[in-house]
């Protein structure tokens, strides 16, 4: 009688268990559907740079559930994702423009992965350039301490390049402007005339 109670359990646990996933697979559509009214007040733009977020993090799920890549680095990348997503989010609806600048989030160890020599945390400030390439953005404390940055687009970096140069010979610096740009629309070029 034993041996058919330890036998018969693992059954009932089983069901319970196909239960649960049954109830997420149906689930997942309507979670799917939620997430994209959540993106129905951003513009074209906006909607898909939340939709190559939540691509990415679902190549990291996928990722850490082959067993792939370890607990910490999974982690790491979903708060970068978050990070990303809110600091995105802010910047569409504090500026009503629907553009993303290209962001980079990293932490206090990662900084030699944007900059040969890393700018010391406690100095930076938020708009203040970094080399001509970088415009940091601010900390956004998503689990962990992600220090976000804006990569200027080629022509920030060239104003900001004549600005030093300027300032070292004089009157030039005064034709840059001196408060940064916040973000400014994207130069586009259709697919078309660069595939001919």
């Amino acid at each position: 009688m034993e041996t058919l109670q330890k036998v018969s359990a693992p059954r009932g646990g089983g069901l319970g268990i196909f239960a649960i996933v049954l109830m997420l697979v149906c689930a997942l559509p309507a979670l799917a559907q939620n997430s994209r009214r959540s993106d129905d007040g951003f513009g074209p733009v906006m909607r898909a740079y939340l939709g190559y977020l939540r691509n990415e993090q679902e190549v990291v799920d996928d990722r850490v559930s082959k067993h792939e890549v370890s607990p910490s680095y999974y982690r790491r990348n979903s708060n970068r994702i978050r990070a990303l997503r809110q600091v995105s989010t802010r910047i569409v609806r504090s500026t009503g423009n629907d553009y993303i600048p290209e962001l980079e989030a990293i932490t206090r160890d990662e900084m030699r992965n944007l900059f040969e020599a890393p700018p010391a945390p406690r100095t930076l400030a938020v708009n203040h350039v970094i080399n001509n390439t970088f415009r940091f953005l601010g900390v956004e404390n998503v689990g962990e301490v992600f220090y976000v940055f804006e990569r200027l687009d080629p022509y920030e970096q060239a104003e900001w390049m004549q600005k030093a140069n300027g300032e070292a010979g004089g009157p030039r610096a005064e034709s840059v402007p001196r408060t940064p740009v916040v973000s400014r629309p994207r130069r586009t070029v259709s697919r078309t005339l660069i595939a001919n």
